[in-house]
């Protein structure tokens, strides 16, 4: 049954008036490094296979979503291309009538390899991260080696039709003197470099001490690049990112400020994690089981759209207007949430 057009053109929208367009789906909790920021030391307990949502669950799931507006999907993890059937959610997703943008995130290892699947399936974009330029650092980092392999797939990207960001998370006394060095890889390549700044989740041990926030980068970037300029608004909505430039790069510095300046006004934005569960804000520990109605049970077929609406609409309801609903960061710090390789980066 189809639905008709009035029911499905109804934005998804909070209690905020904020419409929502925009879904980033976790289609593993496995990557192939191990960072610091993103996965504990332990490691993590992995969600027993039948609680994971399949390929055809997470291909419908797309489908209802932009049924019911969602014009961006980004696949992300874990590590989405060690994700077995990643082919076939990648090109059933970029065949849906009404999505404008399908974009991956990726630790870059597999990006080379991939490439050509990435551009077969329908990828249009593809965020690279990327936390330092020097081997020992990436190795510590990551906990595996790998930045010659990762580099190696960032150059093969630019040479093809993608568009292509660099992620690096900035941490004070690791990797904070190295913002200079990622500010050059604008000069020769159109990318986008964004620096974002170190968030809180369960057992990353984050301090006040490794935090290097916005106006620090700033200012050491400044000393480097005296003529950096600001590019001024954005057209693109779904950028979360204060975009600067250096005349005569061929490419962009942004900053995401999630914690000293966060852009939660203008948040479109859904999570779905790879078990099948719907946060509304990265930092909300309150979830809701879109399971139900994703799976046929006792005899009754899997809910369509408008069931989905519903559900959807009364977790938005529940959406804070920032941060999961701390009010300040000592409180967001102490809160427990999943670790981000179980909420999907």
């Amino acid at each position: 049954m189809r639905w008709s057009h009035a029911l499905l053109s109804r934005p998804l929208i909070d209690s905020f008036g904020r419409g929502h367009t925009y879904l980033r789906v976790s289609l593993t909790e496995k990557c192939n490094l191990r960072c610091r920021y993103c996965m504990p030391e332990q490691g993590v307990q992995l969600t027993p296979v039948p609680q994971l949502l399949t390929a055809d669950e997470f291909v419908r799931v797309g489908q209802l979503f932009v049924e019911l507006g969602v014009a961006k999907i980004r696949l992300t993890g874990g590590e989405p291309l060690v994700f077995p059937q990643f082919d076939y959610v990648a090109s059933s997703l970029g065949k849906l009538s009404g999505l404008r943008c399908l974009a991956v995130s990726t630790n870059g290892v597999l990006l080379a390899r991939k490439l050509s699947d990435l551009l077969r399936s329908g990828v249009t974009h593809v965020n690279v991260s990327l936390d330092s330029l020097q081997e020992a650092k990436f190795a510590f980092i990551a906990r595996r080696n790998g930045l010659q392999t990762v580099l190696a797939g960032i150059r093969a990207a630019l040479d093809s039709p993608l568009v292509v960001k660099l992620n690096c998370v900035v941490m004070r006394g690791f990797n904070d003197d190295e913002l200079p060095a990622f500010v050059a890889l604008t000069k020769d390549w159109p990318v986008c470099v964004r620096f974002i700044e170190l968030m809180p989740f369960d057992d990353n041990h984050w301090t006040a001490k490794q935090f290097f926030g916005y106006e620090e980068q700033l200012q050491m970037i400044r000393a480097a690049y005296p003529t950096l300029e600001h590019c001024g608004e954005q057209a693109d909505g779904d950028s979360t990112a204060k975009l600067w430039h250096v005349p005569g790069h061929r490419g962009t510095v942004g900053f995401i400020t999630s914690m000293s300046n966060h852009f939660c006004a203008g948040c479109n934005r859904l999570r779905l994690t790879a078990d099948g569960h719907l946060k509304v804000c990265l930092f909300d520990r309150t979830e809701t089981d879109l399971r139900p109605v994703l799976r046929p049970s006792g005899g009754c077929p899997a809910c369509g759209p408008e069931q989905l609406r519903a559900v959807v609409q009364r977790a938005l309801l529940g959406k804070h207007f920032a941060h999961g609903g701390a009010p300040d960061i000592a409180t967001l710090v102490r809160e427990r949430n999943r670790p981000m390789i179980r909420i999907g980066g």
